[in-house]
């Protein structure tokens, strides 16, 4: 299996607006930059669904995103002191026994 091609965020937005002023196809700009067929669209696609945010480079998420992520994990550390607190709290509320 070959390798994976990694292209910045710089390199796609290149190649994007050269789609858009070059009056090529598609297609032959990702033949001249030797991208697999579809790649275009699939950028153009993502530029669109995620505008600024959209190629956050290798390893980064989404500003979006990493605020989900930041949030879940503050959301189960709160479920498990609360859990905590269930228990010490049925500990401590038995009366002793005679």
């Amino acid at each position: 299996m070959g390798q994976r091609k990694q292209y910045t965020r710089t390199f796609k937005l290149e190649a994007l607006e050269l789609a858009k002023t070059s009056g090529k196809s598609g297609a032959q700009i990702e033949r001249d930059l030797g991208l697999f067929p579809g790649q275009l669209y699939a950028w153009k696609r993502q530029l669109k669904e995620d505008g600024v945010e959209a190629f956050p480079g290798s390893g980064n998420l989404k500003e979006s995103d990493a605020e989900l992520r930041q949030l879940r994990r503050e959301n189960e550390l709160l479920r498990q002191e609360r859990d905590i607190l269930k228990k010490a709290i049925a500990i401590f509320s038995t009366s002793p026994k005679p």
